[in-house]
């Protein structure tokens, strides 16, 4: 800004104006105006380098905003796509049961066997642990008679 020669220059001007006594106080108030200037400089520069920041900052969280909601919209329909495609494969798995006769009697048949037959289990599929076959209740006789067989006409009775 200025020289050491102009800053002399000043210096003996103030000295002759505002006089040997005031001059201390004067130079102590300039500094510390000086140094105000200076601190209001720079909080002003970072005032200005945050706002920018901060605008680039929003741009980039709308950029990345528009790229989720296009990355959410583009699965979202991959998603209908394909529920769609499963929809018309399941549709088209049971028109053709549906369609087709051996299959549907088949399926028809087994399930009114299976509703009308009667479920036996054999006694010896049921197993009892080893402490509780001893107390165990033998199983009742059956009730229903024995009937001989009847003889058959080629082979005499023994």
């Amino acid at each position: 800004m200025f020289s050491s020669g102009e800053l002399i220059l000043i210096g003996l001007v103030a000295l002759v104006v505002i006089g040997p006594e005031r001059l201390p106080k004067v130079a102590r108030a300039a500094g510390i105006l000086l140094g105000r200037l200076q601190r209001y400089v720079s909080d002003v520069k970072a005032d200005i380098n945050r706002e920018i920041q901060l605008d680039e900052l929003k741009k980039m969280q709308a950029n990345v905003a528009a790229q989720v909601r296009d990355m959410e919209q583009s699965v979202n329909a991959q998603l209908g796509t394909v529920e769609k495609e499963l929809n018309e494969s399941i549709a088209a798995g049971i028109e053709k049961k549906a369609e087709d006769p051996a299959h549907a009697g088949a399926t028809a048949n087994a399930g009114a066997t299976a509703a009308t037959a009667p479920v036996a289990v054999p006694e010896a599929a049921i197993a009892l642990p080893a402490a509780d076959a001893a107390s165990a209740i033998p199983p009742a006789a059956p009730s229903i008679p024995a009937v001989a067989p009847a003889a058959s006409p080629d082979k005499p009775p023994a």
